[in-house]
This record gives structure tokens, C-alpha cells and sequence, in this order.
């Protein structure tokens, strides 16, 4: 039988937080972004410098979320902070874009690993499509099982990852360096131009970091997340600025600034140059490790956004059902059936491009909420406090609120978009609001 809508399980810790967050956070990107900021900043210490301030600036948005976090022990991620904070409208806002665009992160890794199957097994390279929506479909059923089988799974997956990834850093540095360019860098920009550059390599990088926040997710099923939460985020952030660290080193070494700066795709570059026709299978096989662990990650926290929704009353009551492994299953199967329209639609290519907007004007809100928060209930009990309050919490709300004013300027199309998307929620919310009070479903599962 179903639990209560309330009766999540307390049983992750530490390594299931720092798990998530290596999972949530390193996909793709880092194989392939390293050309694009060489290509901004052609410079070996500038390079490598906006990798380590990327780092930074996620480690001070993490200690800065994990205030929040602690202080609202509960599942459902950034939606539960903006409700608190904000109101019911604003959490709904950040509660649907954010589920939507986890659904289409998942959509995206799940058709990444059907392309990539073609490159490890020519014979499979016509059923792309189909092996998304198998993989989609084995890890509903993995999550579905319990929480500790997701457990398991994540902390396997994230730890396979980074062996797998730090890896090729390794072959890499153990292989002869590129030799000196024969062409001659471009010049490092300056003044202006400089300012630029660097804002888009910078850019670039924290889309590269996102995904620090994957545990806040699952405060109400922390043991103690008082300590837990707050060490999860730490630990989690190093892990992965030490990964990103050493793949770029690495990268730096075996291609030279000049090359790596005419790379689309620096790790099969890379792999070419150390391990020559056998590179691209090789980058392959650690794109799928990688990309693997992302899907799960993003699709196990996808489930508990509706969850925690449906408990403040905004969607139907039965999307709060929890089964006896400790799974929202009924918001994880809306989660997977999301997944699996965008990946057999072919729609979800749109959906990501909104999903950049999405994310940033969630970190702006929670940063807001934190503000708001400390001023309208300064006697709420916070077991820990936000690192250097209030500057750099308003450093980091400031790089959201730029990254949001960078997109409206460098993607206008797709902002415009969001922003569209964002104001038909309005009536959404009050017709959804009318029909869940007529239901006799509006309530608190908290």
C-alpha cells in the first residue's frame, strides 16, 4: 500500500549528497566546452584561471543555497525557498520550469547515449531513439524500486565517472606535450574586448559547473542535514572543480592553447593525440559513463519537485504518493512520461534552449529568498549560515541576475521566449489553483 504523501524516507547521507552532486553536475560539457573558452581567452593562465574562479563561484553559491537548505529541511529543491519566500505564484513558477527543465535534461543525456551507442557498436547506430527511451525507462525502474536502490546506483555511477574521467587526465599528462604552435596565437583581448571574452568564458564555465545543487533536492530524506547537507556541498563542488581542473590541465598539455582553441570537442582531440585512431571510441565509452550518471541524477531529483508541489496544494493530491521503498511514484512516473514525449516528439531541443533561462532565474530567485528571508524571519532557527553574509551572497546573486541579462542580450530569441512562457503561467496558476479547491485537494503535506 501507499504511504502518506509525507513519508519520505530518512535515510541518505554524505555520500548519496556528494554522489548526487558529481552525478548532477558533470555531463558532457566539460568534454566539450574547454575549446570555446581557449577559443575566448588564448592564454595557458587565463585558461586555466576561469576554470578555478568558476569553481569558486559555485562553491560560494553553495554554501550560500545550503543556508536555505538546512534551514527548510525539506524535499523538492529550489521551489520550497521561492514558496517561502516569494509567495505560492513565485514557487509555482520556479516549481513547473524547474521540473520541466530537469525533464528535458534527462531528454537530452537519454539521446546523447542513443547517439553515442552508434559510435561504440556501428549496428546499433540506426536505433538511437530507442535505446533513450530504454534507458529512460531502466532507471524509472531503478528510482522506482526505493530510494536506496537510487542510492546505490548514483553513488556507483558518480564514482566510476570520475575514475573513469580523471582517467584520461592522467593519459594524457602521461603522454608527450604538444609541441610549440607553428602559427601564431591571437592576441588576449584587451580593454572592452577583454571584458567581453572574459564574460563569456566565464559563461561558459558556470554552465559547464552547473548542477551544485542536486542534493537540496532531497533535504527531507537527509538523516542529518544539518551537517550533511552543507558537507555534501562542499565536498561535492571540490570534486568536481578538481575534475574539471585536471581534464583542462590535461587538455592544456597534450593539445597547446593554439589547438585546444580550434577544438569543438577538446576531448576527442585530446584523445586523438594520446591515443590516436582508438581516441574516439575511447572518449565514447567515458561520454556514456558520464552522461549515464547525469541522467539518473537529474531524473531522481525531477520526481521530487512535483512531489513537494503537490503537497503545498498545486498539483493533484495523489502526485504526493510515496511508496514503501520511498519513492514519489507517481511524480517519478510523470517525471519519465515528460521524458519520454520530448525524446519521441522531438521537441525537446526548444525545451533546453528555455531550460538555460530557466535555471539561471532559479538561482536569482533562491539568492533573493535567502535576503528576504534573513529580513522577514530573522528568528527562524539556522543551524548554519550562509559563508561571508551578505557579500558574498550578493556577489552570487549579482552573477545570477548578470547571467540572466546576458542571456536576454546573447540569445534574445529563446529569452523572449521564457519570458512569454513565464507570464501564461499567471492564469495556469489560477485555474489550476480553482480546480484543485473544487477538487478538495489543496493541502500541506509538509
Amino acid at each position: 500500500m501507499p504511504r502518506a504523501p509525507s513519508s519520505l524516507l530518512k535515510v541518505l547521507g554524505v555520500a548519496f549528497g556528494l554522489a548526487m552532486i558529481v552525478g548532477n553536475t558533470i555531463g558532457s560539457g566539460i568534454l566539450r566546452t574547454p575549446g570555446d573558452v581557449a577559443a575566448s581567452l588564448p592564454s595557458g593562465p587565463w585558461f586555466m584561471g576561469v576554470w578555478a574562479a568558476g569553481g569558486v563561484y559555485a562553491l560560494f553559491g553553495a554554501m550560500t543555497l545550503a543556508e536555505l537548505a538546512v534551514m527548510l529541511p525539506q524535499s523538492g529543491g529550489q521551489y520550497v525557498y521561492a514558496r517561502r519566500a516569494l509567495g505560492e505564484y513565485v514557487g509555482f513558477v520556479i516549481g513547473w520550469t524547474d521540473w520541466i527543465s530537469c525533464s528535458a535534461a534527462v531528454a537530452a543525456g537519454a539521446i546523447a547515449l542513443g547517439e553515442l551507442s552508434g559510435s561504440l557498436a556501428p549496428p546499433l547506430a540506426p536505433h538511437g531513439t530507442a535505446i533513450a527511451v530504454t534507458i529512460v525507462a531502466v532507471f524509472t525502474a531503478v528510482h522506482w524500486i526505493g530510494v536506496r536502490s537510487g542510492d546505490v546506483t548514483q553513488q556507483l555511477l558518480s564514482t566510476v565517472k570520475v575514475l573513469a574521467l580523471l582517467a584520461v587526465a592522467v593519459a594524457c599528462f602521461a603522454a608527450p606535450g604538444a609541441p610549440p604552435a607553428s602559427d601564431s596565437l591571437p592576441p588576449v583581448p584587451s580593454g572592452f574586448l577583454f571584458l567581453s571574452a572574459i564574460v563569456l568564458a566565464f559563461q561558459n564555465v558556470l554552465y559547464t559547473y552547473d548542477g551544485w545543487n542536486g542534493v537540496v533536492y532531497f533535504g527531507g530524506e537527509m538523516r542529518d542535514p544539518a551537517r550533511q547537507i552543507p558537507r555534501s556541498m562542499a565536498l561535492g563542488v571540490i570534486v568536481v572543480a578538481a575534475v574539471y581542473l585536471s581534464l583542462n590541465g590535461a587538455f592544456l598539455h597534450s593539445l597547446g592553447i593554439a589547438h585546444l582553441a580550434k577544438e569543438k570537442f577538446a576531448a576527442a582531440g585530446a584523445a586523438l593525440a594520446v591515443f590516436g585512431q582508438t581516441g574516439e571510441r575511447i572518449v565514447s565509452a567515458v561520454m556514456t559513463v558520464s552522461i549515464l550518471g547525469n541522467v539518473s541524477a537529474i531524473l531522481m531529483q525531477a520526481s521530487r519537485v512535483p512531489w513537494a508541489m503537490a503537497g503545498g496544494g498545486l498539483l493533484p493530491r495523489a502526485t504526493a504518493l510515496v511508496n514503501r521503498g520511498g519513492t514519489p511514484y507517481v511524480s517519478l512516473a510523470l517525471s519519465a512520461a515528460v521524458t519520454l514525449a520530448l525524446i519521441l516528439s522531438g521537441t525537446f531541443a526548444t525545451v533546453v534552449a528555455l531550460a538555460a533561462f530557466f535555471y539561471v532565474l532559479q538561482y536569482a530567485v533562491s539568492f533573493t529568498s535567502l535576503f528576504v528571508l534573513r529580513w522577514r524571519e530573522p528568528d527562524l532557527p539556522r543551524p548554519y549560515r550562509a559563508w561571508g553574509y551578505p557579500w558574498i551572497p550578493a556577489l552570487v546573486w549579482l552573477g545570477a541576475v548578470a547571467f540572466i541579462v546576458g542571456s536576454l542580450v546573447g540569445d534574445r530569441v529563446n529569452s523572449i521566449r521564457a519570458l512569454v512562457v513565464i507570464a501564461a503561467s499567471y492564469p495556469v496558476y489560477l485555474v489550476a489553483k480553482r480546480l484543485l479547491q473544487r477538487g478538495g485537494s489543496a493541502g500541506h503535506a509538509e
